[in-house]
């Protein structure tokens, strides 16, 4: 006979047999993590018939011994999954898994929360803190403006534009005196890329964090085209992390996945005390309870399949970028190559500071470049489009961070949307291409490149 401290006692066991995972893990290389998580032995036995890999979970629901167990877990008294709009169990050694990566090398305490794609990690992270608070004066929101289009248009339109929060656009991420002329009492976070999507631009990550923090604002960077296998900001003090893991994590193109990941106890002047302490396992509880942007569980395995050679394939990927970057750098029918690993890209030092292979501390600056080509006349697209279209293994697509190599039109595709000004604020040209490199060997890569440039 079981009541509701019996369920709530055995909640409790469980926390603490998630505890000793967790610090298991800690003890691990980053490899072996993003490998096994914090699924082991125990629970494959005890709840999952001895299997190896995490199985998929495709039930909606959970079902409960009695009604003290569903009380104890519906009013989140015991670790429980519910319902797959809350939480799920294939969806949970996801998140376990990401929550150790994002905050590796530190002992810093973080929780995930995975959501149906990239986009919907953002509006979840970002919803919580321009919450209507009439003791502050009206909310802004600190950005670069060198975002990847979708975002420019949730933070421009769906925010400024439809719901009246002022938006600060940051021309130059590089310069912190941009950033502190526009920071101050009103703000309620300060956001950007490292590297941005597609013009690779980057910033001083700590001393944006201090600067966001000094008035109270929390710091939330997309990291989705470095990875954590490159770049974790929670390190340098940023409180959450954005992923489209739909790129490098999830590389083999099945799912669209996003990742929000946020260090306990983060900074926000708006708020409860439960949302400050644990952001992302709060947001699951309450807000992504109510405004279901679940992740399909299916989704979430293949995901996490993927995940277990990011480090590998990043390197691989970085350096046959490097390789490709330079020699279009040399191209004499290229204007501007950008790209972290360059001596000529302007936050060369700070991408050596910041992006760092994880356990080798190689400098690798990730897979996805912008080049330029040059054309005959200002603001024509004739040798651009000339150079695209003739590409024969790299896919035209508006894709990145596949094992296979993706060229992209941005200034009539990702960033379209957004008009001539926005594309400018976003050093988007019409002659410009995003490159994101696979795990081809590079050599064959430049072949393509090579006939491109022929049809020039």
């Amino acid at each position: 006979m079981s009541d509701l401290q019996h369920w709530i006692a055995e909640g409790q066991k469980m926390e603490a047999d998630r505890q000793r995972r967790i610090k298991r893990a800690k003890e691990w290389k980053f490899d072996t993590i993003a490998t096994h998580g914090l699924y082991d032995p125990s629970q494959a036995f005890n709840l999952n018939n001895g299997s190896i890999m995490e199985p998929v979970y495709l039930s909606p629901a959970q079902a409960y011994r009695d009604s003290f167990e569903m009380e104890a877990g519906l009013s989140y008294q015991m670790p429980n999954w519910c319902y797959s709009r809350i939480a799920n169990p294939s969806t949970a050694f996801l998140e376990e898994t990401v929550a150790l990566l994002e905050a590796y090398g530190t002992d810093i305490p973080t929780s995930c929360l995975a959501t149906a794609s990239g986009m919907s990690a953002i509006r979840t992270a970002t919803d919580p803190f321009l919450i209507v608070d009439e003791e502050l004066p009206p909310p802004n929101i600190v950005s670069s403006a060198k975002v990847y289009g979708g975002t420019f248009q949730q933070f421009w339109v769906r925010r400024c534009q439809e719901q009246g929060i002022e938006v600060r656009w940051i021309k130059n991420p590089l310069d912190i005196n941009e950033w502190a002329s526009n920071v101050d009492e009103a703000t309620r976070f300060v956001y950007g890329e490292f590297p941005s999507n597609p013009s690779v631009a980057i910033f001083d990550i700590k001393q944006i964090a201090d600067l966001a923090h000094s008035f109270e604002a929390p710091l939330i960077i997309d990291t989705t085209c470095a990875s954590p296998a490159l770049t974790r900001p929670i390190a340098y003090g940023a409180d959450i992390v954005i992923q489209s893991a739909s790129k490098v994590i999830s590389t083999s193109g099945t799912s669209i996945v996003g990742l929000l990941t946020s260090k306990k106890n983060l900074v926000s002047k708006v708020g409860c005390a439960e949302m400050k302490a644990d952001f992302a396992m709060w947001a699951k509880l309450w807000p992504y309870r109510d405004n279901g942007p679940s992740i399909n569980p299916m989704a979430a395995i293949l995901t996490l399949n993927d995940l277990r050679s990011l480090r590998m394939r990043v390197a691989q990927m970085s350096r046959s970028t490097q390789q490709v970057a330079e020699y279009l750098e040399h191209h004499p029918k290229t204007n501007i190559v950008s790209y972290p690993g360059l001596k000529s890209f302007p936050g060369y030092e700070l991408a050596k500071k910041y992006m760092q292979l994880a356990d080798t501390g190689e400098n690798l600056y990730g897979y996805m470049l912008l080049v330029e080509i040059k054309e005959d006349s200002p603001g024509s697209t004739k040798n651009t489009r000339r150079f695209y279209d003739n590409l024969d293994m790299i896919w035209r697509a508006t894709d990145l961070g596949r094992v296979k190599s993706v060229a992209t039109l941005n200034a009539i595709s990702t960033h379209q949307q957004q008009g001539e000004k926005g594309r400018e604020l976003a050093g988007i040209a019409t002659n410009a291409i995003r490159i994101a490199v696979g795990i081809e060997d590079p050599a064959d890569v430049i072949k393509d490149l090579e006939k491109g440039f022929a049809a020039i």
